[in-house]
């Protein structure tokens, strides 16, 4: 039987997506926040690559990268579907540098090779052509050594890769989605409601409908809860005797999002693959800047991790001029950028990953990224988006096996 009301935790990207989903299918959705508004956390603040599975060099198996190539060729066409809208006009208009550290996990040949057999990889997937760019003739190139002096003259930069993936901004999408979920009678936005715990109608009685208790109170029956938190799903699957299983870390990041008065005309570069960082162009005057020390606020491994304290002003600029000085020792041009600001602010969010560990030990299990995903107990579904560039497609997916029972 076809649901009617199903409730969904977290409106980011992936229960935005869902909820959207759900709506034009005929269902009325609950969509609940903790913030006052939706996209107001990491679906907002964060750099907007859309993965194709180059940055995962540390994983050798190429699961990680297969895990996340769907996902990535075809987040373009399903976003504009869901938006109404192209996303032309904010989707970075060069491939990436990579450029590989001295100290980076993985060494120059090694990064080549992995960078060569993802390429592959994208190619015969039939969906190629359908990535922000066309990628179905992709071939990462290594910089020639002049190549890569027009980009850094630091001697801790020992090889350098044009890669064939591009991102998109994250605020302008953000802001669309708003407006779409606004302009959806069959959603209602919740906000201001922190999730305590889900509970079956009738006790033990999972394939049934289901109650939502936050902190105002409670509210159903549903015949769906989705939950697609990132800070606080873990919590929640626990509510209804889901333990989580395997390693897992909540990360609280913060990066840099800065508009210049002019234009700059500035390479979209990631410093790989460890504890480094990178920059997004995606106009010429509007960038991301992150530097992964300076911009980690929080790791932990608790089911419920601590809320960030907040910064005054002096620790913003301290932790901005970081972000610039690590950048600017690497990528000199990206000076432009302190030369010219028109308006900055530091912004993040809770990312969730099924790992841990540091990013520096070629053991971290960050490095492996394939474990993300659906697990259920009868009509509750949580949901591990894994990453940005994979949640409209998990969200498809998954509103289709609720409503035409396609697994």
């Amino acid at each position: 039987m076809k649901p009617r009301r199903i409730a969904i935790l977290g409106s980011g990207i992936m229960g935005a997506s869902c909820a959207l989903f759900l709506a034009r299918r005929g269902v009325a959705v609950d969509l609940f926040d903790m913030a006052a508004q939706p996209f107001s956390g990491a679906s907002r603040w964060n750099e907007g690559k859309i993965h194709l599975g180059f940055i995962y060099n540390a994983d050798p198996t190429l699961m990680t990268a297969k895990k996340v190539i769907p996902g990535g060729l075809l987040f373009k066409p399903i976003v504009e579907d869901l938006l109404s809208c192209s996303l032309g006009s904010v989707i970075t208009s060069q491939d990436d540098l990579y450029l590989c550290h001295s100290r980076s996990v993985v060494k120059p040949d090694a990064m080549q090779e992995y960078f060569s057999r993802v390429a592959g990889l994208v190619r015969q997937n039939p969906d190629a052509r359908r990535y922000l760019a066309d990628v179905s003739q992709c071939a990462p190139a290594r910089l020639s050594s002049s190549g890569l002096g027009t980009i850094t003259d630091s001697p801790d930069i020992v090889a350098g890769f044009r890669i064939p993936e591009r991102s998109v901004s994250t605020l302008w999408i953000a802001d669309r989605f708003v407006g779409a979920l606004q302009a959806e009678p069959a959603i209602r936005l919740l906000a201001e409601q922190r999730i305590l715990a889900a509970r079956p109608c009738s006790e033990g009685c999972f394939d049934g409908p289901w109650h939502v208790r936050s902190s105002t109170g409670d509210f159903g029956p549903y015949d769906y809860v989705i939950n697609a938190l990132w800070q606080g799903r873990l919590a929640v699957d626990q509510s209804i005797g889901m333990k989580p299983s395997g390693i897992w870390s909540h990360r609280y990041r913060q990066s840099i999002f800065l508009r210049t008065r002019k234009e700059v005309d500035l390479p979209c570069v990631l410093v790989a693959t460890g504890p480094y960082g990178d920059i997004k162009n995606y106009n010429r005057r509007d960038f991301y800047l992150s530097w992964y020390p300076e911009g980690l606020r929080i790791d932990s491994s608790a089911i419920e991790p601590p809320d960030p304290a907040r910064l005054d002003p002096e620790a913003v600029q301290r932790k901005c001029d970081v972000i610039f000085d690590r950048l600017e020792a690497f990528i000199p041009m990206a000076r432009a950028l302190r030369e010219n600001i028109e308006s900055l602010s530091l912004e993040g969010g809770w990312v969730f990953a099924a790992g841990q560990g540091a990013l520096s030990d070629p053991a971290s299990t960050l490095h492996r990224r394939k474990d993300f995903g659906l697990f259920r107990r009868g009509r509750y579904l949580s949901i591990d988006t894994g990453k940005y560039s994979t949640a409209p497609w998990l969200a498809k997916a998954l509103v289709e096996e609720i409503i035409d029972g396609v697994s």
